[in-house]
């Protein structure tokens, strides 16, 4: 690695608008892994780089220094072909639950490397870990194990997994440079990259719930990273979904639990259902078994079957009743009409203020609260009628979160217009 740089060198480039080149990227990269290059040095550039932007042969430098700064997942010796997914995060989106054992029982592997929840954004494996047992850490052995025996496996990433990653995400948390698109783009390839899967599928969620609340951002970051997956030589597509509403009527951790478990039963919210079948179809194509039939998996109780065999083989009981909270309170209708809209970042809040978010990556999890929809945009409600119920072990939240759930809910006297779910496809 060359060494012939200094942090603030690196950083007075990209703050004048110059592309950096592919050698002061490697470096900086590197030497902020070892921790040559500070915190305070790393959040300059950042900075710099949301302020500036970058090349789209800067993001693809920038993305492979990250995934050189750890391992690299083999799956060669997985005999089935390999597709994941990945979702921009949103609310309501337990996706990831019933598609996984889904795809996997269609004659895929799934290797789904799942983070956790922060602010009013719900994680994978903290809605997980809601099932008994069940156990998110799963070594490099067990992983390709587990996908060669089930086909199906959600687990967190590895400590050797673009560790560069690791450090530059929980800075860029703290410093306002989330947003910055070749930041979000390279975050999310460089993991997905590492972990060795042969085509994935991108889920780029668009509206008040998600990061991107606009269509043209969510399109530019939806580009960037299917570039950047087919420079890698890994198949990528996105599809753009709406997040003005919440998905479902579960919003929480063990409650989205439970739904999941009610589509993969057959059952569940129609727009849960709608997106699952779609993603699991693109999953499908993208990994050469466009025959396969996910609607018939459903129906048949094949993904349940290998949901159950997912969940036991990290630890988890599929059988286990799952937490429920201590106090219900609910929200009603103030007049008749229509339900409008329902707000998907204030019900996210709402659920975050009950406990079923965190502020903090450290922070603990309430697995039973969260907020149940009761109606959806397009009820017809009368006043009096329960629109939401709000679920805490505290009583003490409440207060805050029935505020914000209150104004999540628009009741009017028309019905709303109609969004489609899936709002683009970029290939």
């Amino acid at each position: 690695m060359s060494t012939g740089f200094a942090a603030v060198d690196v950083i007075r480039a990209k703050r004048d608008g110059q592309t950096l080149t592919d050698a002061q990227i490697d470096w900086v990269v590197d030497a902020y892994t070892r921790g040559t290059v500070a915190d305070e040095q790393m959040s300059a550039l950042a900075m710099a780089i949301l302020l500036r932007g970058m090349t789209p042969g800067e993001i693809a430098r920038w993305t492979a220094a990250m995934i050189a700064s750890g391992d690299r997942l083999d799956l060669s010796t997985v005999p089935r072909p390999t597709a994941d997914k990945h979702s921009t995060g949103g609310v309501g989106d337990k996706i990831t639950l019933p598609l996984t054992p889904l795809v996997a029982s269609c004659g895929a592997a799934v290797p789904q490397l799942s983070g956790r929840g922060l602010g009013h954004t719900g994680g994978t494996l903290d809605k997980l870990e809601s099932v008994p047992g069940w156990r998110a850490t799963v070594d490099n052995a067990a992983f390709l194990r587990q996908l060669q025996e089930v086909g199906a496996v959600i687990c967190a990433a590895g400590a050797g997994l673009a560790p560069a990653d690791r450090k530059l995400y929980a800075l860029r948390d703290v410093t306002g440079t989330v947003e910055a698109i070749p930041l979000i783009a390279s975050s999310i390839m460089s993991k997905k990259i590492a972990e060795g899967t042969g085509a994935l599928v991108l889920d780029v969620k668009v509206g008040s719930g998600a990061f991107m609340k606009d269509i043209d951002s969510a399109r530019e970051l939806a580009r960037t990273m299917v570039r950047l997956g087919h420079d890698s030589g890994v198949y990528t597509v996105a599809l753009l979904t709406d997040m003005s509403t919440p998905l479902g009527c579960a919003v929480g951790n063990a409650i989205e639990v439970a739904e999941s478990i009610e589509v993969l039963s057959g059952g569940g919210p129609a727009d849960v259902v709608e997106l699952t079948l779609r993603l699991a179809r693109e999953m499908l194509d993208a990994a050469g078994l466009p025959d396969a039939d996910p609607a018939k998996a459903l129906a048949s109780g094949a993904a349940m079957d290998t949901w159950r065999s997912m969940i036991k083989a990290q630890g988890g009981d599929p059988d286990a009743a799952l937490p429920t909270a201590r106090e219900t309170e609910t929200v009603r209708a103030e007049r008749d009409g229509v339900v409008t809209s329902m707000d998907a970042y204030r019900i996210g809040v709402a659920a975050w203020r009950l406990g079923a978010g965190r502020a903090r990556k450290e922070d603990p999890v309430s697995f039973g609260a969260g907020v149940q929809l009761r109606v959806r945009p397009g009820d017809r409600v009368r006043a009096g009628d329960v629109v939401l119920e709000l679920r805490t072990d505290d009583p003490h939240r409440v207060a805050a979160a029935r505020e914000e759930a209150a104004r999540a809910v628009v009741i009017g006297d028309a019905g709303p217009a109609g969004t489609p779910l899936v709002m683009e496809r970029i290939a």
